[in-house]
């Protein structure tokens, strides 16, 4: 072959069947080992940057789809083995750009074997098939043009970029907002049956936030013309570790988990002493705004609501049970003695709750020593004097309060071994009457909190505590009925 003739494309060794997708590019893998070939990449945002780059209009992106190394800047090119690209590189060479290959970089001659002399057609054969595989272009831009095109291209990666940041983040931040897409995430941390319901309940106690009182802060000591509400909030959005609203997360979880003060500081990446101010300002917060809604319902509200299985048992104003948190055994003999449960062989603290016929919490005790007996719990809870001869209430057999009350008393007898026919009949129905408010009983025996050992630690607020995991019961989960729904937003 003489030297006056146009160099051709040599045939590569181990030839391949990748080709670049690039218009006017004719790199083939037949004929050249000096060129990488990368497929175009999965993400979508990049993969819309090689596209309009590309300019070719209709390609359809196949797995053999790739784009050569020549359109790449040298410095996203990473050699050494088998090449490859780096992250986030975009093509950005073309010819309609004024992109010129330094001449022997890419197509490299070398000379000719024996058995290649005599391939002169075939070498035409090749040209054929390249000029094939020349696409038309859109007219070239300017310089200009292609500098806007890498600061687009650029910008738009950094965009993508603080988008995964922001989402590795809330991935890593435990708040409220993480779990408000999984309303199953929602019930485990919170007990509330939705995210809804969640925020449903905290537009109405919003309002009163600001009233707040942060327990182990200093309270300012205003003159008597002053309000003292409006100089001590400036100091409390100060000293807030945390959003109001993931506050009342932070509280919800200690509630329903029962974790422990150093596992949320190291979930909420606060300090423990942070996370006990802010239980103990809730716990007094709650217990004080929800105390105040008037939860006992008058004869007339629990007919209006009566389910129809209670039919047999109209009267019925409150169904009654009790339960025992076993709590740290004191080192007094004394408290010992007084706090012991024979039923749970263990140190307890009991407490009585009512629920309605159709099922909303309606009256909460305070909690007392283990000891004491359904019957002087029931005297000293403070029911008695919401009764009247026109009701009923519905109690276990433990609950001997026939002479306490001055209604009726429909009661669960339990000891089946000794019971007559009628009463054996009268007990199933009573069963079944229970169990159609049980999963409103279960839900407050349930809480993990309750479920552990209380320490004595926080035997000051545990009765605060108690009563707040019942009221919120009636917001947490959907009432039987609708009309309970309607109270509580009238409330």
């Amino acid at each position: 072959m003489s030297s006056s003739k146009p160099p051709k494309y040599q045939k590569r060794d181990n030839p391949n069947s990748n080709f670049c997708c690039v218009p006017k590019c004719a790199v083939s893998g037949m004929f050249n080992s000096t060129v990488s070939f990368h497929h175009i990449p999965k993400d979508e945002t990049l993969r819309k940057l090689w596209m309009r780059n590309v300019r070719r209009e209709n390609l359809v992106v196949k797995r053999t789809t790739t784009v050569c190394s020549r359109h790449f800047v040298s410095t996203d090119v990473i050699q050494g083995g088998r090449r490859h690209l780096r992250e986030g590189a975009v093509p950005v060479l073309f010819a309609w750009n004024d992109y010129s290959l330094p001449a022997g970089s890419v197509w490299e001659r070398r000379r000719p074997r024996p058995e290649d002399e005599g391939t002169e057609k075939e070498n035409m054969d090749v040209e054929l098939l390249l000029q094939c595989h020349d696409y038309d272009a859109k007219p070239e831009p300017s310089a200009l043009d292609i500098a806007n095109e890498k600061i687009e291209a650029q910008q738009l990666l950094i965009e993508e970029l603080q988008k995964r940041l922001e989402e590795v983040t809330l991935k890593q931040s435990f708040g409220l907002e993480r779990f408000s897409a999984s309303d199953d995430d929602i019930r485990f941390y919170t007990r509330f049956a939705s995210y809804r319901h969640l925020q449903a309940f905290w537009r109405q106690i919003e309002p009163a936030t600001s009233r707040i009182v942060r327990v182990g802060t200093q309270p300012s000591t205003p003159s008597t013309t002053e309000a003292p509400v409006k100089a001590a909030d400036p100091s409390r959005q100060t000293s807030r570790c945390l959003p109001l609203i993931d506050e009342l997360f932070l509280f919800l979880v200690y509630l329903s988990l029962g974790l422990e003060e150093k596992d949320l500081g190291d979930r909420f990446n606060i300090h423990q002493t942070a996370v006990s101010r802010i239980i103990k300002s809730w716990v007094h917060f709650l217990y004080t705004l929800l105390g105040a809604v008037r939860i006992w319902m008058s004869p007339e509200e629990i007919r209006a609501t009566m389910p129809s299985v209670f039919s047999k048992y109209s009267d019925t104003q409150v169904i009654i049970d009790h339960t025992e948190l076993r709590c740290q055994m004191p080192s007094s003999l004394l408290a010992q003695s007084e706090t012991f449960s024979q039923c749970k062989s263990h140190t307890t603290m009991k407490g009585m709750i009512g629920v309605s016929p159709h099922g909303a919490v309606t009256f909460v005790s305070s909690l007392y020593p283990g000891s004491v007996s359904d019957k002087e719990l029931f005297r000293q809870s403070g029911i008695i004097p919401l009764l009247d001869k026109d009701m009923a209430v519905m109690v276990d057999e433990g609950f001997r309060i026939d002479d306490l009350v001055p209604c009726k008393v429909h009661r669960l007898l339990c000891d089946k071994s000794h019971l007559s026919h009628d009463e054996v009949l009268v007990t199933q129905d009573f069963a079944r009457l229970r169990i159609h408010v049980e999963e409103i009983i279960q839900c407050i025996k349930g809480i993990y909190l309750f479920d552990t050992v209380i320490p004595l630690s926080i035997s000051g607020s545990i009765n605060q505590l108690f009563a707040v995991a019942c009221l919120l019961t009636n917001y947490q989960n959907k009432p039987l009925v609708k009309a309970w729904a309607k109270e509580l937003t009238l409330c």
